[in-house]
Order: C-alpha cells, then sequence, then structure tokens
C-alpha cells in the first residue's frame, strides 16, 4: 500500500480500528427470556460480554418506554478485534450460502464498512440445535483509512472477500 498510494512514511498505512457488532431486539419485549439467548450467542461469537442498549424515549407506536432494553452491542479491539476479523472472514463468511462477496457499495466515508448477517448461525461457535430463533446481526468493520478508497483496498489486502466488478469495457 505504501507504493501504491504514495505513503511517505509506513505509519500512514491504514490498519484496523475497531469492529462493532449490534443486534435489534424488539422481540424483547414479548419475550424475556430473548435477550437472555441473544446476549448467549453475541457472547460465544465476539470472546466478550455485550452491552444492552436501552430506549432512549418513549415510541407509543412500538409500545417502547424509555428505558427497555432494545438491543444489544459489542466494540472489540486490539487482539479479539484481529481474532474475529480472521474468524469472520476465513469461517463464518465462506459458510453463507451462495455468497457472491461482500458488496463494496457497503462502505462509507472515512473507510467504515457495514455488514448485515441474517443469521448468527453462519459462526462456528453457535450451536444450531441450541438457538431459539435467527436473529440478525450487524458488524461494523472501523479502519484508520481517510478515505474509502484506501478502505477498501486495506479490506482486501486483508481478504475480505469482496464481489468482483463487472468491467464496462468488457461490455
Amino acid at each position: 500500500m505504501i507504493q501504491e498510494f504514495g505513503y511517505t512514511s509506513p505509519m500512514q498505512v491504514p490498519s484496523l480500528e475497531k469492529i462493532v457488532m449490534n443486534i435489534g431486539m424488539g422481540e424483547a419485549l414479548q419475550n424475556a427470556r430473548a435477550m437472555e439467548a441473544a446476549t448467549a450467542d453475541l457472547t460465544a461469537i465476539s470472546g466478550q460480554k455485550p452491552l444492552v442498549t436501552r430506549a432512549k424515549r418513549s415510541i407509543a407506536q412500538f409500545k417502547i418506554r424509555d428505558g427497555m432494553p432494545i438491543g444489544l452491542t459489542v466494540t472489540l479491539r486490539g487482539s479479539r478485534m484481529w481474532e474475529f476479523y480472521d474468524r469472520l472472514v476465513n469461517s463464518a463468511l465462506p459458510r453463507i450460502r451462495e455468497l457472491q462477496g461482500v458488496s463494496r457499495t457497503r462502505s462509507t466515508a472515512g473507510g467504515i464498512t457495514l455488514l448485515g448477517l441474517r443469521d448468527q448461525v453462519i459462526f462456528p461457535e453457535i450451536d444450531y440445535n441450541a438457538i431459539d430463533r435467527l436473529r440478525g446481526l450487524q458488524v461494523v468493520i472501523v479502519t484508520t483509512a481517510p478515505n474509502d478508497q484506501e478502505g477498501l483496498r486495506l479490506l482486501e489486502l486483508l481478504g475480505m472477500p469482496f464481489a468482483r466488478t463487472r468491467d464496462p469495457m468488457l461490455v
């Protein structure tokens, strides 16, 4: 990347800063045990206990009151972040049926990449017979890259399976 982007110092090369995982728990309003099951799943996936996020204000249409638990979040840094990224790229993403690759348009300004996973079963730590319900999981990968192009190139070099783009010159 030093030659590719013309960095003058090896310290300018971007790296991973953190990985944040979120699970929205709208079902926790009707099922009190759902929060416990999701906490156990996210703990097994991430290797650390998740933080319970609570509603900031009441919303009558959704039957949400101020302070009710509505989700779980985990922020990974350091060695746990690298271990999770390795498991995500090398074992979890290949287990997704008919995966064409991660879309390159899921990246936002500043080198942040968003992955929405439909179920937690793709992780080998989760026992398929022990889960009560399939839950979606959002994974946010934050890099120190100053723009999208450098952030995507970093993740590509780290092994992220991006979808192949069609070359407009070949059409």
